[in-house]
Order: C-alpha cells, then structure tokens, then sequence
C-alpha cells in the first residue's frame, strides 16, 4: 500500500509540474500580436482568455503517466490516449474556432453532407484512439470496445461540462478520485488540472479542446484499467447517454455555475 501510495503522489507531482512549468513558460514568452489571436479566445463573460492551460495539461498528463510502473501495454494506451486526444482537440482549437456547429449531429450531418469540419475529425480521432487503446488493454474482444467507448466517452464527457471557468477541473478532479488507490493513473490528469485550476478559475486562461480531452482521455484509461466487464458496461452506458443528452448537460452546468 505505501509504495503504491508514493507512486501515486509522484505521478500526481511530476504532472503538476510539468504543466505548472509549461504553463509559465509559454505565458512568459514574447509573441507578436498576430502570434497570439489564435492562442486566445473571448469566454462566456466577454473576457479575453488565452488557451495554454491545454498543451500544458495535455504535455503534464502524459509526463505523470509516464513515470508509473505500468505494463507496457497499458503505458502506450495511457499515452496514445492523452496525445491523439489532445492533438484532435487542438486541431479544433485551430481551425474550429469559428464554427458555430456543435455537437455529434451537427458535425455527422455535415460529414454526410461531404463537408469535414473540424469537429468531425475531432470525433473520429478520438473515437479512433479510444478503440486503439482500448485493444491494448483489454483482455476480449467485447471488452476492447468497451474500454474504447469508455476511454472516447470520457474525454467527450469532460468537454461537455468545460462551458464555465473550474468546470472540466472540478470534473476530473471527482471522477478521477476514486481511481487513485488503484493503478495511480487518475493521479496524472489529476495533478495536471491541480497546477492549472487557479488561472482557470481565475479567467486568465481556459484548457480549450485540446486539454479537456487530453484529460478526459487520461481519466478514461485510468477508469478502464482493473474494471470487469460489468464496470465497463456501466460506464460505456453512463457515458454513451451522456452523449445522447449532451445539451442538457451543458446547458445544466451553465445553469448551476450562475446561481
């Protein structure tokens, strides 16, 4: 128990670290004015935020998973979760900005329609990669898909709430909780949101695409792993209503967080 306990705390620690330190140096370096449009984004209240708080966590995440004592395995499947999910994410930060279409109907339709937006290749990669490493960590078929739901499902679930400052943070930070006795891999998305929550909350910058599903990906694997099939059904199912009733989440958090 002790040694897992210390794994945990420096899984935790290195994530926050490396997403504390990220964070300051990206804020710190100099950028031309036409260098920083496409790192900022105006918020909910008006106010001018910019987006480093995402590769910052997404880079955090990956650094807390990688110190563990993991099977090789469940490494890679921790890891290709984190980077593709926050890579997809950060494709939509790019070039979505502008998009006013939102949610899976909305970028499926526009898929049928034959035009790829940046949502859909955002839901197909992360769909893509949460399959992926589900295959690498479960032990059957069914299981394998099943962890891939989770593990996508996870990561479109933290963005859905990210609509209000401390939201995605506060979402992982609850999740993750119950899976740090376990393997300690809730402890890296944990720490990274840990170094990061102050400036989130305090509207001076926000995760973005690229770090709430770097994150959510991060919490899914960690959800995932030493689950038997019966957890993994009850997730998959949780997570796959949540994306049937995805507005009513969004909209139930924006309600909550003005009261």
């Amino acid at each position: 128990m002790g040694a897992a306990f210390s794994r945990t705390m420096m899984s935790g620690a290195v994530a926050a670290a490396v997403a504390g330190g990220v964070y300051r140096a990206l804020r710190s370096r100099p950028r031309p004015r036409r260098q920083r449009v496409g790192r900022q984004r105006t918020n909910y209240a008006g106010r001018t935020v910019d987006l480093y708080a995402g590769p910052a966590a997404v880079l955090g995440a990956a650094a807390g998973t990688a110190v563990l004592p993991l099977p090789a395995r469940t490494r890679c499947a921790a890891l290709l979760a984190v980077l593709a999910a926050g890579g997809c994410g950060a494709y939509d930060d790019l070039v979505g900005a502008d998009d006013p279409r939102r949610g899976f109907r909305a970028h499926l339709g526009a898929l049928r329609d034959g035009e790829v937006t940046s949502g859909a290749v955002k839901l197909l990669g992360i769909g893509g990669a949460g399959l992926v490493a589900g295959a690498l960590v479960g032990e059957r078929p069914v299981d394998r898909v099943l962890a891939g739901v989770v593990i996508a499902g996870t990561a479109h679930l933290v963005n859905l709430v990210d609509v209000r400052p401390g939201a995605a943070a506060a979402t992982v930070l609850v999740l993750g909780a119950p899976g740090l006795p376990g393997a300690g891999l809730a402890a890296a998305p944990m720490g990274a949101v840990a170094a990061l929550v102050a400036d989130d909350l305090g509207e001076r910058t926000m995760f973005g695409d690229t770090g709430v599903h770097a994150l959510g990906a991060a919490l899914g694997v960690a959800i995932v792993v030493g689950r038997g099939r019966a957890g993994l059904v009850a997730h998959a199912a949780g997570l796959v209503a949540a994306a049937a009733y995805g507005d009513r989440i969004s909209r139930a958090v924006r309600v909550l967080s003005d009261r």
